[in-house]
């Protein structure tokens, strides 16, 4: 993956990747572009999915990508080797599976992995403290009050009591 500190590198290397692409474009055939825009549009949902999955891991979500241009393509070449015009294309899966990669590294590219673990860092936090003060609720009814809590003392708040 790539990994890039500076912003403007990352503006430079995609209109790069835009312009190679764009001179080579002419010389593939429509199939195999097509192709590749459908990998792209399920590469990024197959990302998409992975990355909720596994709560923004960047690994599994370029696995993601490529797995869902993968399905999508397998697919597809299924149903043409069943069309008596058509029949399986090595070519065409590998645009599709292509699409699904060039989508993965341009979402590794743009996502900012720092920030993203500051996040996971800070509700990680957030659980612990809830943890900590739950913890400390029981503290006091076995300390203070000798007794284990009854289900309503513990569906309440401190301070709230129930009408008898």
């Amino acid at each position: 993956m790539f990994i890039f500190v500076n912003p403007m590198k990352k503006i430079f290397c995609t209109v790069a990747l835009l312009g190679t692409l764009s001179t080579v474009s002419g010389q593939i055939e429509r199939d195999k572009a097509l192709h590749f825009i459908g990998g792209n549009l399920y590469g990024l949902a197959g990302a998409g999915i992975a990355k909720q999955i596994s709560k923004g891991n960047r690994w599994w979500t370029f696995a993601g990508a490529i797995g869902g241009s993968t399905l999508i393509g397998l697919g597809k070449e299924a149903v043409d080797a069943s069309q008596r015009e058509n029949g399986w294309d090595n070519d065409d899966l590998l645009a599709t599976i292509l699409g699904g990669a060039s989508v993965g590294v341009t979402i590794d590219i743009f996502t900012d992995h720092k920030r993203n673990k500051k996040r996971q860092l800070s509700k990680e936090t957030a659980q612990s403290l809830e943890l900590n003060k739950t913890v400390t609720e029981l503290d006091y009814y076995f300390k203070e009050l000798q007794r284990l809590p009854t289900l309503s003392e513990l569906a309440f708040p401190q301070g709230y009591t129930l009408v008898k």
